[in-house]
C-alpha cells in the first residue's frame, strides 16, 4: 500500500505541474474573433413584398450588399426567423459584385456549412456559413447567390433593401451574370456578413432604428443611408477606420408595439446583442410611436431605459439620438410636438445615455424647429432626402468610436 500511495502521490504531483496543451476545434475557434460588417434586420415578408414569379421554389437568388469593414476571411448569416417550415439552401456562393447582376468571376467562391454545400435551417433559426478565405475590401459590394427551395409564404426578409436583388429559375449560382433574371427591391433570408477581425481594435456599432435609418428616400443602389455615409467617414479617419456599422433599421418600426416588423424591445436580442464583435449601440427610435399615438412620452422614455439597462448589462456603450421634427407630415399634431420636445430634453439632459447624437439639431429648421429644414427635407416632411442623410452622418462625432 505504501508503494502504491507513493506512486500515486508522485503521479498527481507530476500532473499538477505538467504543461497542458489544448488542441482541436475549441482551441482553433478561440483564436478567431468575428466582427459584423453588414446586417439587415429580418422580419416576416408581407404579401405586398413577396417575390414575383418565379418565386423562391427551386430558384436562384442573387443579392448585393454594401459592407463597411474589410477583411481576409468572411462568413455569411442566413435567417429563417419567421419561417413556418425548414428552409432549404441547396447551394450558396459569394463574389465581388460588378454591376447589376454581374459578378467578378475570379472572386467567385462557394460557401459551405459544416463542410457541406447545403443547409436546412429550422423555423425560427439562423445559420452561419463556415469561414471562407476571401479578400473583402472595405466599402465594397458583395454578391451573395443562393439556390433555394422555399415554397411557403412565410418568408423571412427585409423589404427596405434600397438595393436590387435578382431572381431566376433553377440553380444558376455559378453564373457570372443573370441577364434574364427578374429584379426585386428586397432582401430575403440574408441577415449578416462578418469578417475576421483584422486587428484587436476592430469592432462594430449597431444602429437600432426605423425607416429613417433604413434609408427611405435614399437612391436605389446608391448606398445613401445615413449609416452608409457614416461608414465612409469612419474609413477616412485613421483612429476609427477599424469600426463597422450594422444598420438594423426597419420601416415603420416602433419601440413598444409591433408594426411592419417586431418592436424594438422585442428584436433587441437578435438584432443587437447577438451581433458578433459589437461594442456600441445607437438608438434612433420613437417617431412612429408618437405618430401612431401608440405610446406616451413617459412610456417611450421607459423603453429607452430598458434598452440602456440591457446594453450596459452586455458591456455596450449606448448613444441616444434625438427624434427629428415632422411638422407638415401626416403624423404631425401639437401633442406630438410637445411629447417630442419632452423626450428630446430627457435624451439630452438625463445622462442615462453614454453620449447624445443630436439629429434634431442637425436637421431642424432654425426658424421653425418643429419642421425639417428645406435643405434636408426629403419631400414628405418626415424623412430626410439625400442631403439630409449626409447631414445626419456629419452630426455624429467620430470621437465616440475611438
Amino acid at each position: 500500500m505504501k508503494g502504491l500511495f507513493s506512486f500515486h502521490s508522485r503521479f498527481v504531483f507530476a500532473l499538477a505541474f505538467a504543461p497542458i496543451f489544448f488542441t482541436g476545434i475549441g482551441a482553433e475557434a478561440k483564436e478567431e474573433r468575428w466582427v459584423g460588417t453588414w446586417a439587415a434586420s429580418p422580419q416576416l415578408t408581407e404579401p405586398a413584398n413577396t417575390p414575383p414569379p418565379p418565386g423562391l421554389t427551386d430558384a436562384t437568388l442573387r443579392q448585393i450588399v454594401h459592407v463597411s469593414l474589410g477583411g481576409k476571411r468572411i462568413r455569411v448569416r442566413f435567417s429563417n426567423a419567421f419561417g413556418s417550415k425548414p428552409l432549404k439552401i441547396l447551394a450558396a456562393r459569394v463574389a465581388a459584385s460588378n454591376r447589376g447582376s454581374q459578378i467578378e468571376p475570379e472572386t467567385d467562391k462557394p460557401l459551405t456549412f459544416g463542410d457541406r454545400v447545403s443547409i436546412v435551417i429550422p423555423p425560427g433559426a439562423m445559420m452561419i456559413s463556415d469561414p471562407l478565405d476571401f479578400n473583402l475590401a472595405c466599402l465594397s459590394n458583395l454578391a451573395v447567390t443562393i439556390h433555394v427551395n422555399d415554397p411557403t409564404q412565410s418568408i423571412t426578409g427585409h423589404p427596405g433593401s434600397r438595393c436590387t436583388s435578382y431572381l431566376d429559375v433553377g440553380d444558376q449560382t455559378k453564373a457570372h451574370d443573370l441577364p434574364r433574371a427578374v429584379s426585386v427591391l428586397h432582401w430575403y433570408y440574408l441577415c449578416g456578413v462578418d469578417v475576421e477581425a483584422p486587428d484587436a481594435q476592430s469592432y462594430s456599432v449597431a444602429v437600432l432604428g426605423d425607416s429613417i435609418t433604413d434609408g427611405r428616400g435614399s437612391p436605389t443602389d446608391g448606398d445613401g443611408r445615413w449609416t452608409d455615409h457614416l461608414a465612409r467617414r469612419l474609413q477616412q479617419k485613421q483612429a476609427v477606420f477599424h469600426v463597422g456599422i450594422l444598420n438594423q433599421g426597419l420601416g415603420g418600426n416602433r419601440l413598444l408595439n409591433d408594426g411592419l416588423g417586431p418592436n424594438a424591445i422585442a428584436r433587441l436580442d437578435r438584432d443587437v446583442l447577438a451581433q458578433p464583435g459589437i461594442r456600441a449601440l445607437i438608438v434612433f427610435e420613437g417617431i412612429n410611436d408618437l405618430g401612431t399615438r401608440s405610446a406616451t412620452a413617459t412610456e417611450i422614455i421607459n423603453a429607452y431605459n430598458q434598452i440602456i439597462i440591457r446594453a450596459h448589462d452586455h458591456n455596450l456603450r449606448i448613444y441616444g439620438a434625438t427624434i427629428t421634427s415632422c411638422e407638415g407630415s401626416f403624423y404631425f399634431r401639437a401633442e406630438l410636438e410637445a411629447d417630442r420636445q419632452k423626450i428630446n430634453a430627457w435624451i439630452r439632459e438625463s445622462g442615462r445615455f453614454d453620449a447624445v447624437i443630436d439629429f434634431d439639431a442637425a436637421t431642424r429648421d432654425p426658424v421653425k424647429p418643429s419642421r425639417l429644414s428645406t435643405a434636408v427635407d426629403g419631400g414628405d416632411h418626415l424623412h430626410p432626402g439625400a442631403e439630409g442623410y449626409k447631414n445626419m452622418a456629419n452630426a455624429v462625432a467620430l470621437d465616440l468610436f475611438k
